[in-house]
């Protein structure tokens, strides 16, 4: 078996599977490597029990955080990566995203390159990943040069009910940008039937736009390209002089594997492409490779988070929630001149997935009647790069994630324009303004937010930067201490932005793509 080849992928989620597509129809030689196998197609893809409470389909790896506690991570090793359960929603960061934002928390730095660089690919992405919206809506909304590929997804009628409610009150909803094989004008035809566990779970029908599905599957058609599951990369090594990764040692099916690329890009995720990195530590990389600028694993953000229900006594009985979102404080308000973030919706929630992780029982509500009745809104802040918040190894080489949240006043301040806007809404027909009954913080997994262990939105471990001495990267996702060696997950961002991260990654994967199509000439 020849274990040389051009390029090697670590990884087959936005970044890696993305980046897969780009590369295949050159020719040359791909090994990709994916940790996982498959999501199984079975019935469980659509339980909520199995997915949420049960989580069947997470990894059961243990890592653990700053004070040596275990962390059970909510993340998934299977070829598409997290795309298999993400929700689809593929934002483009704002143009402002990429210059240097002054938060109340602090300041959140300039990226290397400007929207107008990455403008191209988000176009591209959007049409490989088959989102559907509509722009000039959304008052945040960066200039495009083209319009989204589909229609938007439309809104079930209580959604629109808020969204006219919203629209009311001066506020500018949108509909959410999603990726998913959806055609409503021919139902019958339609690879997406609009159901009701997208959100968080794999697709049976393969209808939501994700990398498996989109990139990963297509490629293997290519005999150029070759997948290899069950192969965990546990350390890169290099030539005598540190200057080019030569071999990468794979651990599978209870043995040990060496493959060898003239290029090698890792993409496992913003934590365990740091994690690998520091794993590979050398006598000429001593303290982990690509790290002689000391940033690897620091700077890990993963936003502020936070799943809120607003209940009513009138049911939701809204299938397909995630249409919605609301960006009128990304930015700031009149009265605070800082920016608060994004809000929009999760998948709607019923009983089962509430006992993952539910609030404190409103008075006279049980779990499944509190399901029915709710509007179920996901808030994001921006979390700021802190060099303390980082990822790193014990002892025994197990990740150590140490996270400190900042700019929570932001986060504080988007939830109470929530509360606000909702004691708004259009007086019921039936219980009149005593309809609404407030909105109670829920998590998916405990406490009022999303804790560290949801890492759904994990980055910024792997910066890249035009200084080598603050960035392991150069702007083209080059590490600056390797001549062979690219990372092309969500560890390059050096800001978090507040929008879903998934588009960004996909459309820097294609500009990385073109970047070594050229090299590879």
């Amino acid at each position: 078996m020849n274990n040389q080849y051009d390029i090697a992928i670590i990884g087959t989620g936005a970044g890696g599977g993305t980046l897969l597509h780009a590369l295949a129809p050159t020719g040359k030689r791909i090994l990709v490597l994916e940790r996982g196998g498959y999501v199984p197609r079975e019935k469980d893809n659509w339980s909520t029990k199995a997915v949420n409470l049960d989580g069947k389909y997470n990894t059961k790896e243990v890592w653990r955080d700053r004070d040596g506690a275990a962390l059970h991570p909510h993340t998934n090793y299977y070829v598409g990566g997290n795309t298999k359960f993400y929700g689809a929603a593929l934002f483009r960061l704002r143009r402002e995203d990429f210059g240097e934002i002054k938060h109340h928390g602090g300041v959140s730095p300039a990226w290397p390159i400007g929207y107008e660089d990455l403008e191209p690919y988000y176009t591209q992405a959007e049409r490989l990943y088959q989102v559907h919206g509509e722009r000039g809506v959304d008052p945040t909304d960066p200039p495009a040069g083209s319009p989204y590929p589909h229609p938007p997804v439309s809104h079930e009628p209580r959604i629109q009910q808020l969204s006219d409610d919203l629209a009311r009150l001066g506020l500018r909803p949108f509909h959410v940008p999603l990726g998913v094989m959806l055609d409503e004008k021919n139902p019958v035809t339609s690879r997406c039937i609009r159901c009701d566990t997208c959100d968080g779970h794999p697709c049976l029908v393969s209808a939501k736009a994700d990398a498996q599905v989109v990139c990963v599957d297509p490629a293997l058609a290519y005999p150029n390209v070759t997948l290899v599951t069950g192969a965990y990369v546990s350390r890169l090594e290099t030539n005598p002089s540190g200057r080019a990764v030569t071999r990468l040692i794979v651990e599978r099916n209870g043995g040990s594997e060496a493959y060898s690329a003239d290029i090698v890009v890792v993409s496992a995720g913003a934590i365990n492409s740091a994690a690998l990195l520091l794993r590979s530590a050398s006598d000429k990389h001593p303290r982990g490779l690509a790290n002689g600028s000391d940033v690897v694993g620091r700077f890990y953000m993963g936003h502020v988070n936070s799943v809120l229900m607003a209940l009513s006594k009138c049911p939701n009985p809204t299938l397909f929630q995630k249409t919605l979102a609301l960006n009128d404080f990304y930015f700031g308000s009149p009265e605070w001149e800082y920016p608060m973030g994004h809000i929009s919706f999760v998948g709607k929630l019923d009983a089962q997935t509430l006992r993952a992780g539910a609030p404190a029982i409103a008075p006279n509500w049980t779990l499944d009647l509190m399901a029915k009745h709710s509007l179920d809104f996901w808030l994001t802040s921006e979390d700021l790069p802190d060099p303390d918040n980082r990822v790193t190894l014990d002892r025994d080489g197990q990740i150590v994630l140490a996270y400190q949240p900042n700019n929570e006043e932001a986060h504080r301040r988007l939830i109470a324009k929530l509360e606000s806007v909702m004691k708004q809404q259009t007086k019921c027909r039936i219980h009149g303004h005593d309809c609404h009954e407030g909105l109670f913080a829920r998590n998916l997994f405990l406490g009022q937010r999303i804790p560290l262990a949801g890492v759904a939105h994990q980055n910024g471990t792997v910066r890249f930067g035009h200084d080598p001495r603050s960035s392991a990267l150069d702007p083209h996702c080059k590490a600056y201490e390797l001549d062979n060696l690219y990372v092309v997950d969500a560890s390059f961002f050096p800001s978090s932005a507040a929008v879903n991260p998934a588009l960004t990654i996909m459309a820097n994967a294609l500009r990385v793509g073109e970047h070594l199509k050229e090299r590879l000439r």
